[in-house]
C-alpha cells in the first residue's frame, strides 16, 4: 500500500477509526523514517459537532508529533454541512449523501494540496460492507465496481488506500481504548437521515447470531466488486465532468451536481 520515500496524508475526522489509524501507521513509519505522514482534516461546518472534534484531532497530533493540515466546505464549496441542509431543494438530497459526495472531493484535493502520494482512509469493513448494500439497494451497480479494495489509483498518481478494511469496528474499538486514545463518542447530529444505521444494526444482530457472516459478505462483496469493475459496461460507463474534469458516471459529477442544486 505504502512505497519507499511516498508521503502519506491520513483522513482524520476525530473518531476512533481515523484517529488509531494515524496512531499506527505513525508507528509502522517512523521506524524507517523514508515516509513522511501528514494528518488531513475535513471540517465540514457543523455548529455544535465538528469544533470538538477538531480539537481532538489537533491534541493527538500534537502528542504524536504529526503535522496537521484543515479544510473546510465552506473554502471549497461555498457551504458549510449546515447550509447545505437550509439550501437543500428537498430532504430527498440526505445530510450523509451530500457530505459524503463533497468528503471524498475534499480529501482529494487535500491530499493533492500537500502533494501527497498516497491518501489513507481508516474505512473498516464494516463501512465496507455498509456500502455495498447502500450501493445495491439504491440501484448504483456501477459504484460497486469502485469498492474492490485494493490501492486506487488515479490517473495523476495520487493512491488511495484503505488499510482498516479487513478489521471489524469492534476490533478497532478495543485498539484505541487498550491505548488510551481519546476519540469523539458523540454522535453527527445528522445521521439519522442516513439509511446506513440500519444496516449497521443489521449486520451486528447477524453477526451475533452467525460469528464470521460480516467476514463471509465482505468476502463475496469483493468478488462481486471484481466481476463489476472488470465488465465491459462498467468500463465504458466512466466519464469525465464537463464541468471540473474529474472522473465520473455521467456528463456532471456528483460534486458538481450538488452544488448546482444548492445554489438553484
Amino acid at each position: 500500500m505504502i512505497g519507499y520515500g511516498e508521503i502519506v496524508a491520513i483522513g482524520v475526522s476525530g473518531g476512533k477509526d481515523s484517529l488509531s489509524l494515524l496512531s499506527i501507521l505513525k508507528k509502522i513509519l517512523k521506524k524507517n523514517n523514508h515516509n513522511d505522514i501528514i494528518a488531513i482534516t475535513i471540517d465540514e461546518g457543523i455548529d455544535g459537532y465538528r469544533d470538538e472534534s477538531i480539537q481532538i484531532v489537533k491534541d493527538h497530533c500534537k502528542k504524536i508529533d504529526v503535522p496537521l493540515n484543515i479544510f473546510s466546505y465552506r473554502d471549497l464549496f461555498g457551504y458549510t454541512m449546515d447550509e447545505s441542509i437550509l439550501h437543500r431543494p428537498s430532504k430527498k438530497l440526505s445530510s450523509c449523501s451530500m457530505c459524503g459526495t463533497f468528503r471524498r472531493r475534499a480529501l482529494d484535493i487535500a491530499a493533492k494540496s500537500v502533494n501527497a502520494d498516497v491518501v489513507a482512509t481508516a474505512h473498516n469493513l464494516d463501512d465496507h460492507i455498509q456500502t455495498f448494500m447502500i450501493n445495491l439497494l439504491s440501484g448504483d451497480i456501477n459504484r460497486i465496481g469502485w469498492m474492490f479494495p485494493s490501492p486506487l489509483i488515479y490517473d495523476d498518481g495520487l493512491k488511495k488506500i484503505k488499510p482498516f478494511v479487513e478489521l471489524y469496528e469492534n476490533e478497532i474499538v478495543f485498539y484505541a481504548f487498550q491505548s488510551e486514545i481519546e476519540f469523539q463518542a458523540e454522535q453527527c447530529p445528522y445521521m439519522n437521515e442516513s439509511i446506513r444505521s440500519d444496516y449497521r444494526e443489521f449486520f451486528n444482530e447477524l453477526e451475533k447470531s452467525h460469528p464470521g457472516i460480516k467476514y463471509n459478505c465482505f468476502n463475496a462483496v469483493n468478488k462481486l466488486s471484481k466481476i463489476i469493475k472488470n465488465s465491459e459496461q462498467n468500463i465504458k460507463s466512466k466519464k469525465t465532468c464537463l464541468k471540473c474534469g474529474n472522473l465520473c458516471n455521467g456528463e456532471v459529477c456528483s460534486v458538481c451536481k450538488t452544488i448546482f442544486l444548492l445554489e438553484k
